[in-house]
């Protein structure tokens, strides 16, 4: 590889990639630093306070780039960064948090001088740099392999390289050409910010794709598809035929192309949230391909630079990103802070779309086409289409692991905290380890997200649901990336699930009929709300909705301790605690670490309780309940 551009490329994606995963842990940090001061009390308001202005300051930094400097500067920028990354690898908060920030900024630092000198190839490198993005999320299903701690050497060999890289290039000549420098406008900056905000939001996750288009419940078959397609959409725009027939496109239906450029992709989001299955997959891919082709065409106008525009506009698209990405947030915790944000998820999105593509009004951003064109040689394009195949191969539906001879079945519930221990360190497998240890066959789960920035983009349920070799039966409750879940090593027949009346945090109940052999066992999993009030009306709700269903198994976070409302309705209805019934001292389940309250439960109706316990393991914030039963 002996042309410096291609050389740079490598750079300039690797950076880019590298902020891709710093948003994510950054949010993730800061989503625990959060929760602990307002629902917990360990951390000070003005602790929280502080770091969110950083975080603010951090994305600001474009807007404070000298206009001059050395041909030194993006070298160390793009040194700092790669530096800054290996520490991200370590899972602690802090650690993570502070790296986040230093790469953050000298990423955006960096940023902003590529859009001065060669602003054409920028939307290049972020659609690059959001492909290996796919891929290393794609290989750890959906839980990025980078982030764990024994990636950690490795990251030290990739940086060192990186940045061995980074220091031949520039001694093999400038970073840039000197002249001409472009300005970016603040409209395209808000574009920069808009559209990285759809990405990191929901555009960029195959499992944030799947929980949109499979409505209530869903299995593996969804994502086995969207993983590898929504990895060749996103690599569309890098190809030639991608955007001739935009141009033609927008060609003819001249002058109202960036109209209707808008609407196409305002009306695919919809779609995409309000239909179902294919419709909607197709929807949300297409709107994938629509927003990447958005930001090459605006950038493709950027004037020669009579004044410097670069920073402040890059700045101002940073500041527009973080501001969706709390205002996102806030449609998820509306109970404890904002009313107002309940069921804005869409509205927010729509919004970050208009903006990405409101550049493309402007008619010439539509024309120089051909300065976007990339020579592609044909092991490039094999490559791609390799790579593709790969994660085809890996998002494939998983085999079941099976479960224990007819006759017995071992169920489990577990509070998982979104992923996390209560000191906010991600611990995913070790849940997985509990539950394998314990030998459960099913199991509900509460607190569960299926591709949330602030819990590093990861399904939950499906993590787990791979990890362990079991079916997985998701019901959302919020923005259809949180909610609650069903894992099982028995075959799921059917299976639904229904809103629970909530004027607080929406609450569910999940249901799956089970093929035990011979015998069908229905399964539901729920989590209650956080009154004594909304507690007593769901019960009411979840018993009417499992009727008579025998033999059945009932679990869940009920909130509620045994001398509750809610545990005498459940007794009334004809479920029996086996621990009570067994003689056992029951065992409290939160907090997992010297827990002192009891409610968390398994109960059996139809069923013969055999034995339970409450593994001694400090995963998560609550502590999990497994109960082994028999038939009669």
């Amino acid at each position: 590889m002996t042309d410096p551009k291609q050389w740079q490329s490598i750079e300039a994606t690797a950076v880019l990639f590298f902020l891709l995963q710093a948003v994510r842990v950054l949010f993730s940090v800061l989503f625990g630093l959060i929760y602990d001061t307002i629902f917990a009390g360990r951390v000070p308001l003005v602790v929280t306070g502080l770091a969110v202005v950083v975080t603010f300051l951090a994305f600001l930094i474009p807007a404070v780039i000298p206009r001059r400097h050395g041909q030194g500067f993006p070298r160390w920028l793009a040194a700092l960064v790669f530096l800054a990354r290996v520490p991200l690898t370590v899972d602690h908060p802090m650690v993570r948090f502070v790296s986040g920030l230093v790469l953050i900024a000298a990423a955006m630092a960096y940023l902003t001088l590529r859009l001065r000198y060669t602003p054409l190839s920028v939307p290049s490198w972020l659609i690059l740099a959001l492909l290996g993005d796919q891929l290393v999320r794609a290989l750890g299903h959906t839980y990025d392999i980078t982030l764990r701690p024994g990636w950690l050497p490795w990251q030290g060999v990739l940086s060192l390289g990186l940045l061995g890289l980074t220091l031949l290039l520039h001694r093999r000549g400038p970073f840039h050409e000197i002249a001409p420098q472009y300005r970016v406008e603040v409209g395209d900056g808000l574009a920069i910010g808009a559209l990285l905000f759809l990405e990191t939001a929901l555009l960029a996750f195959p499992n944030a794709l799947t929980r949109w288009s499979s409505g209530l419940v869903s299995g593996s078959q969804a994502y086995g598809f969207l993983a590898p397609a929504l990895f060749l959409v996103t690599g569309l725009p890098l190809g030639r035929l991608s955007r001739r027939l935009m141009e033609r496109l927008v060609n003819f239906l001249w002058p109202m192309g960036g109209v209707l450029f808008i609407v196409a992709l305002l009306l695919s989001l919809i779609l995409g949230r309000m239909a179902l299955g294919p419709l909607s997959a197709g929807a949300l891919l297409l709107a994938q391909w629509l927003g990447l082709l958005a930001i090459p065409y605006a950038l493709a106008d950027c004037p020669v630079e009579e004044k410097e525009r670069t920073g402040r506009a890059l700045a101002l698209g940073g500041l527009f990103f973080l501001v969706l990405h709390f205002a996102y947030a806030f449609t998820f915790t509306y109970p404890y802070t904002l009313p107002f944000f309940r069921g804005m998820g869409l509205p927010i999105l729509l919004l970050a779309a208009l903006v990405t593509a409101l550049p493309t009004m402007g008619g010439a951003a539509f024309g120089d086409v051909e300065a976007l064109r990339i020579r592609h040689s044909s092991i490039q394009v094999l490559a791609f289409v390799a790579l593709g195949l790969l994660i085809a191969w890996i998002a494939r539906p998983p085999r079941l692991v099976p479960p224990s001879p007819e006759g017995r079945v071992r169920a489990a519930t577990y509070n998982i905290h979104y992923g996390y221990d209560t000191h906010w360190r991600y611990r995913l497998e070790a849940m997985a380890q509990a539950l394998e240890e314990n030998g459960v066959e099913v199991v509900f789960l509460q607190e569960v997200d299926a591709a949330r920035i602030t819990s590093y983009g990861v399904d939950n349920a499906l993590w787990l649901g791979r990890r362990l070799g079991m079916q997985v039966v998701y019901q959302p409750t919020l923005e259809q990336l949180s909610g609650i879940a069903l894992l099982s090593r028995w075959p799921v027949e059917a299976a639904d699930g229904v809103w629970l009346t909530s004027a607080l945090e929406q609450t569910a109940i999940v249901h799956a009929r089970l093929r035990v052999g011979e015998r069908r066992l229905d399964a539901y999993g729920i989590w209650l709300g956080l009154t004594e009030e909304e507690r007593i009306r769901q019960i009411e709700e979840a018993v009417a909705f499992i009727g008579d269903a025998e033999p059945a198994l009932f679990g869940g976070d009920l909130n509620s301790l045994p001398d509750s409302p809610v545990y005498r309705r459940l007794e009334a209805a004809g479920f029996v605690d086996p621990f009570r019934q067994l003689g056992l001292e029951p065992a409290p389940t939160e907090p997992s670490e010297s827990p002192e309250k009891r409610i968390d439960y398994v109960w059996l109706r139809g069923l013969f309780p055999e034995e339970a316990h409450v593994p001694e393991t400090v995963a998560s914030d609550h502590r999990p309940v497994v109960v082994e039963a028999r038939w009669p």
